[in-house]
């Protein structure tokens, strides 16, 4: 009973596939007969599957993949993951490869251009002090020069020499730079990114989910202050700053620069660190094989990646264009009712900063204390620290993979930090240097 009952289920689906397959027979032939009397517009489904199979198997061959036994196995992301893996080995050798070209090339122009200065420097004759040389020259090899005058042979006069030693100092560069690709292509490290041996392995180990709670304490009391300030209606403004007894220190002003501040500096700093420039120049190509006893890399301060995004970005030049300088001295909107993006806001505010606090050597921690003061002045906190986060050079030049920036994006922290967005601020942003510009003015 049970072995025909199991013949009867075989039989059933053998039916059902050959009625599967003769509808689909019928369907082609359907779409076919229309498209062939015009009353169907596009192509039948059967030659449109037939075209990408043909257009699949030659990529097939053409990225040397193997999917015919695993394409049934696999899911879309898998299939995915495979594509983009066989396309970059691909095109990655070869955007490798003529980079490579393009830098040997100018490396033998300009190697040309240095053997024919220095083939015209040494055949040319030398000039005496006046110009002029004027030796008579005898049959018996003797010879006289008039007084006052030098004969110089073919000696080089040191403008000239100080030319030659610095085009080979910028060749010997040029040449690092090529022996620096070749360490990339060969070892997979970066110049400006030190080895992860240089770090103690004790540091690779650290915690960041007490800098994170630290962070949160302080945006939640900073939060709490503001809305109590809000409430009671108490707007503080720069004259009340000045005659305050406590010289603009209430407890909202103390709590962002001494709690809320320093718990967003530590959380920037962990696994901050300051890339040396020799270690880019010079050792970059055994970036690689640097020995793990080597002296650990210094401690950044986080302010100063604020001051390299603003050098990056040409702060400066932005900041102090002509069209700027006119629309502040006649108190103009700059942006001429364009919308100012985080970008701008962010280049003005170091610049404003720096302005301010350089002159007065004023330390890292005033200066960010400053920046963050004005950026919850004008609630672009957030988008402010995001910029930094999203700038890949930075982060991948000054940061250790093991970092809270390199293994979250500081994701987490800018959700907490959002809760301060839609809370209005009035703080001090000069305090650290009010009493100085007021000793200054007085004098």
């Amino acid at each position: 009973s049970e072995r025909e009952k199991q013949e009867r289920i075989e039989v059933q689906k053998e039916k059902q596939r050959e009625l599967i397959l003769q509808l689909k027979t019928q369907l082609d032939d359907l779409e076919t007969f229309a498209y062939q009397e015009g009353n169907y517009d596009s192509l039948p489904q059967s030659v449109v599957m037939e075209r990408q199979r043909m257009i699949i198997d030659e990529l097939i061959k053409k990225l040397d993949m193997d999917l015919s036994a695993d394409i049934a196995m696999l899911s879309p992301e898998e299939l995915r993951q495979r594509v983009d893996a066989a396309i970059a080995q691909i095109v990655n050798p070869a955007r490798v490869k003529e980079q490579l070209v393009e830098q040997l090339k100018t490396q033998i122009r300009d190697l040309e251009m240095f053997i024919n200065f220095i083939q015209d420097e040494v055949g040319s004759p030398g000039k005496a002090e006046d110009g002029r040389c004027e030796c008579a020259g005898r049959k018996d090899g003797g010879g006289s020069c008039k007084p006052n005058t030098r004969c110089s042979g073919n000696r080089v006069n040191p403008e000239d020499a100080k030319k030659m030693r610095e085009t080979g100092l910028h060749l010997m560069r040029r040449m690092l730079a090529v022996l620096q690709i070749f360490a990339v292509s060969q070892f997979g490290c970066a110049a400006g990114q030190i080895p992860r041996t240089l770090w103690q392995q004790d540091q690779a180990n650290k915690d960041y989910s007490p800098l994170i709670k630290k962070l949160e304490l302080s945006v939640e009391r900073v939060r709490q202050l503001a809305l109590k300030h809000q409430q009671e209606e108490h707007v503080i403004s720069p004259s009340d700053l000045q005659d305050a007894p406590l010289g603009g220190r209430d407890e909202l002003t103390l709590a962002v620069r001494k709690e809320l501040t320093i718990a967003l500096r530590d959380l920037m700093a962990h696994g901050l660190y300051a890339s040396s420039p020799g270690m880019s120049l010079v050792l970059a190509p055994i970036a690689c094989l640097i020995p793990a006893f080597a002296p650990s890399p210094q401690a950044m301060h986080p302010w100063e990646l604020f001051v390299k995004y603003y050098n990056a970005k040409n702060g400066q030049a932005f900041v102090e264009s002509p069209a700027r300088k006119l629309s502040q001295s006649f108190a103009l909107p700059v942006t001429g009712g364009v919308t100012v993006t985080p970008k701008q806001s962010l280049l003005t505010a170091i610049h404003t900063v720096l302005t301010e606090h350089d002159p007065f050597k004023r330390s890292a921690d005033s200066e960010l204390k400053a920046l963050v003061c004005m950026a919850l002045n004008e609630q672009r906190l957030v988008s402010w620290v995001n910029l930094i986060c999203k700038s890949g050079a930075l982060v991948q030049s000054h940061y250790q993979p093991w970092s809270y920036m390199a293994n979250t994006g500081f994701e987490s922290a800018l959700n907490v930090l959002s809760r301060l967005s839609n809370l209005k601020f009035n703080l001090p942003v000069d305090l650290a240097v009010r009493q100085l510009k007021n000793i200054k003015d007085a004098f």
